[in-house]
């Protein structure tokens, strides 16, 4: 999982330009809330676009997204359960 996440952490940098390094970025840190990265729902969207991009995975309902766009193990864990990465 560590290529995947790592290639997830450079995703998140990369397209949503944040203001922390990607390797700043932990494995469980929360993507949305003050407790974590505060990304909101055009974050979500380009990050669901990158996701696509990147590794061929489909994220598409919202209770996937709610579940999968926790954090970047979450994520990783996600491509590979799709055969991805």
């Amino acid at each position: 999982m560590n290529e995947v996440a790592q290639r997830v952490r450079q995703l998140l940098a990369t397209r949503l330009k944040l203001a922390k390094a990607a390797e700043e970025v932990g494995d469980d840190t929360p993507l949305f809330g003050p407790e974590g990265l505060g990304l909101d729902s055009i974050d979500a969207l380009e990050l669901v676009l990158g996701l696509e991009k990147e590794f061929g995975v489909v994220i598409d309902n919202r209770d996937v997204a709610v579940k999968v766009l926790a954090s970047v193990r979450t994520i990783a864990e996600y491509v590979q359960s799709q055969g991805k990465g």
